[in-house]
């Protein structure tokens, strides 16, 4: 298997650490108010760092489809190992930057490494070509 596929199960877990930042790991989340019978009702009651932790989590789950299929195209189309590689750990590191620029709510410098995020998943379809 190869790093960028590593990097797909990479990418999928995290949304979690996003959210489980919302709900458990803010300095000021207490387990013991998280409603486990309304979930989203609670997410939806949140501010300041915890709401943009949640909205990163929704964010990340919206670049998933583009840089799993970049992976997956990428190598289907025999692109170079090492640079579908490259691509696809610098998109997972650009997405752990992401989510604590969201949380620390730095929108501009967020913005521009989300565009370099996604600029990976399309550097792997033009280097499939």
């Amino acid at each position: 298997m190869t790093i960028a596929y590593w990097c797909i199960l990479l990418a999928c877990l995290l949304p979690w650490f996003s959210i489980g930042y919302a709900k458990f790991l803010a300095p000021k989340a207490a387990f013991s108010e998280f409603d486990n019978e309304a979930p989203r009702d609670f997410l939806l009651q949140l501010e300041n760092d915890r709401k943009r932790a949640v909205w990163a989590e929704k964010n990340t789950y919206e670049a998933l489809p583009l840089f799993i299929a970049a992976v997956l195209v990428a190598h289907q189309a025999g692109a170079d190992q090492y640079l579908i590689n490259v691509l696809a750990v610098l998109f997972v590191v650009l997405r752990v930057i992401y989510i604590g620029l969201y949380i620390a709510n730095l929108a501009t410098l967020r913005t521009v490494v989300w565009t370099a995020a996604i600029g990976c998943s399309f550097g792997m379809f033009l280097i499939s070509i």
